[in-house]
């Protein structure tokens, strides 16, 4: 056999070979070739890395002496007699010596071969044992690591397209290996962020900087209905010279921790929601306003579309009766929208009343006190849950898909309901929602019911109130007046002040102003009867200290009350105007363009006992203006009350303003909505 040598020379004259681009030449496999008298005929460089000897060493040298201790020269001939005899190879570990004297274990490859000559030769290719070794246990180790990974892992090109799967990664992307291989990353990733994904690849196949972590949601081929969400990590491949040989992706399944994130995020979210709940809704007691609160804290959090309606038996305080299977009356409160939609057309506008059949859903739901869900709303749903088939079609053509209604309870009593649809939001109502609206639909039932009965205590306090307040004539002679009674926002603020213009012999008019320190119904019913007697002595034509006198006396009679009060007698024939005050707030009077309090002189309240009241006597011309008032025009908390006099004052610049003009003018400078007290005022102009 001709066989071409292949001579190494020395160090300083070996040429530069490439860079190991394979797994032999990481092995650095060795070929010796030794004919039938044993000398070596072929000397790969390799084998001189192998063994030791460069080829002019080894070539033409016998390689049992070379290679081979004596103690092994029997078994290592009686191998090479049997490949060359039988042409079997034979292949194994054995022990061969180094150049430098050492002993290494090398793994053996060996075979016969023929040339066209005729001529025997065997060929053994070799590798250092224990390198072979470490690299066959490397990839028996990735082999078991890849198949029994719990991590799903793939091998891309660097085209992206699959290579290797591992059975972790069909597991979750339920995809086979064999349907993955050759086809391009983005037609078996769920994720619609999959250019996201695609462009993470290819820096890192650029910078070979791995990226990891990269958390991603989609909805796989194998569980289409729900997100699911995967932690990957992408690496770039390459071999031992540097080429790019493609990508790995690992890819962990994190769908429980997603989950669970998502879980606790929500109940954070509704934990932070019924917070807000309790500091916004019910903040005052009205009816309209607690329900408008109600449907604002609802949408979007809870649903697109969010509707409150009380039963209008319930709203008039009426007893409600037994829940049975006819229709209800309600009356729509308030109605919100998280985004514009048809829906708002298909629901009641607030204030509206709107009869609903008992085989309604929201009829159902006040009836039985137990909220009433629909997850997945349908064609046959629509039509209970709409007052009539337009609003049935303006449902559908929304989008409506979930429904849920919740009964508002106060004290046990079925009041009203929280109405729930979803039309964006792509996920159903489920268990936790029924639990978020039942808990907020229980804070606002109990604000509403608190605000019902108080518009209802409030209101009897109201026409209690108007009821015993003068209804007299603006004209009395030498007198315009004119009088504003406004109440306090609170139902037991109610009640406590009064006014009154009597007509007195020989033409003269008494003006009165009271205030009882109490509140509600009783003060309302103690002004009434304090009126009633203001009447009655007035009458006699008493003086106005003699009035108080006797009025301090009849006080003294009412237990736990006291009362400040002004009364006043203009005799137009005179034109003198006398005034007594019983710890009441000074008068204003305004003559020309000089507003000014009264300096009366100072007396106790009614109710007091053994006081004696004093009179002021003063001349009120023609165009002078005098105004009494209780003291909710000008008391605040916040401000003290020389301030609050003077701005009172500050509004009494133009004594010819109409008086009805001028009593809008204070009421509207002076008080606020929020004020705790209710206000008497009283204003006459000389004529």
């Amino acid at each position: 056999m001709a066989v071409e040598s292949f001579e190494t020379g020395h160090d300083d004259e070996r040429p530069e070979l490439p860079r190991p681009t394979g797994l032999l030449d990481v092995l650095s496999v060795a070929a010796v070739a030794i004919d039938t008298r044993g000398r070596v005929v072929f000397w790969t460089p390799q084998a001189e890395d192998l063994f030791g000897y460069t080829a002019q060493e080894a070539l033409g040298e016998n390689a049992t002496r070379l290679l081979v201790r004596p103690e092994h020269l029997q078994a290592v001939t009686s191998l090479f007699t049997e490949v060359l005899e039988t042409g079997r190879g034979w292949a194994g570990a054995f022990p061969v010596r180094h150049k430098d004297g050492s002993t290494r274990l090398t793994e053996f490859r060996a075979m016969r071969l023929l040339d066209d000559l005729g001529d025997v030769y065997a060929l053994a290719i070799a590798a250092d044992h224990t390198l072979l070794q470490r690299v066959e246990t490397d990839l028996a180790l990735c082999e078991q690591l890849v198949n029994q990974s719990p991590i799903g892992l793939a091998l891309l090109d660097p085209d992206l397209r699959y290579l290797l799967v591992n059975p972790a990664l069909e597991r979750i992307d339920g995809i086979p290996a064999e349907d993955h291989i050759g086809r391009r990353l983005r037609e078996t990733l769920p994720f619609p962020d999959v250019d996201t994904v695609e462009s993470a690849l290819r820096q890192v196949l650029t910078t070979g900087t791995p990226l990891i972590d990269q958390y991603h949601v989609g909805r796989p081929p194998v569980d289409p209905e729900h997100d699911h969400a995967w932690s990957l990590s992408f690496y770039r491949l390459a071999d031992p010279g540097g080429r790019i040989l493609g990508a790995a992706v690992s890819v962990v399944d994190v769908t429980e921790r997603h989950r669970a994130a998502a879980e606790a995020d929500r109940a954070r979210r509704r934990l932070a929601l019924i917070a807000e709940a309790s500091t916004r809704v019910g903040t005052t007691l009205d009816v309209q306003q607690t329900a408008d609160e109600l449907a604002e804290i609802a949408a979007p959090a809870l649903a697109d579309v969010v509707a409150v309606d009380v039963l209008d038996s319930a709203l008039a305080c009426r007893r409600i009766r037994k829940p049975d299977n006819g229709p209800e009356l309600f009356r729509a409160l308030a109605l919100k929208a998280a985004h514009p939609t048809v829906a708002e057309r298909a629901a009641d506008p607030p204030g509206d009343l709107a009869t609903y059949d008992g085989d309604r859903l929201v009829t159902l739901c006040v009836h039985t006190g137990r909220p009433v869900l629909v997850r997945h709303v349908g064609a046959r749903d629509l039509p209970r849950i709409a007052r009539d088939a337009e609003a049935g079609a303006l449902l559908a053509r929304a989008g409506v898909h979930s429904y849920l209604a919740v009964p508002l309870i106060a004290h046990g009593e079925v009041i009203g309901a929280l109405d729930l649809k979803r039309t964006r939001n792509p996920a159903p109502f489920d268990d936790d929602d029924v639990v978020l609206a039942g808990e907020l639909a229980g804070r606002a039932a109990v604000a509403i019911d608190n605000a019902r009965w108080f518009q209802s205590v409030r209101n009897t306090a109201l026409t209690l109130q108007r009821s015993l307040l003068p209804d007299h004539s603006t004209h009395h002679t030498g007198l315009e007046v004119a009088s504003r009674y406004q109440p306090a926002q609170a139902t037991s603020e109610v009640g406590g002040d009064w006014y009154d213009v009597i007509s007195l012999a020989g033409d003269k008019t008494a003006l009165v102003v009271g205030d009882v320190m109490g509140n509600g119904i009783d003060a309302a019913a103690t002004m009434g009867r304090l009126r009633t007697a203001t009447c009655a002595y007035a009458e006699l034509d008493l003086a106005p200290a003699e009035v108080l006198q006797h009025l301090d006396k009849v006080t003294c009679d009412l237990e736990h009350y006291i009362v400040t009060c002004l009364y006043a007698v203009y005799d137009p024939g005179t034109r003198r105007c006398t005034i007594a005050n019983a710890g009441h707030m000074p008068p204003a009077l305004v003559r020309g363009d000089s507003p000014a309090l009264l300096d009366l002189p100072a007396a106790a309240p009614l109710g007091v006992g053994g006081i004696a009241f004093e009179a002021t006597s003063f001349e009120l011309l023609p165009g002078d203006l005098l105004v009494l008032y209780t003291d909710g025009l000008v008391e605040t908390r916040q401000h003290p009350i020389d301030d609050r006099l003077g701005v009172l004052l500050s509004f009494l610049d133009k004594p010819r303003r109409p008086l009805e003009e001028t009593c809008d003018l204070l009421l509207h400078g002076l008080r606020h909505p929020d004020d705790h007290d209710d206000v008497a005022l009283l204003v006459a102009r000389a004529l």
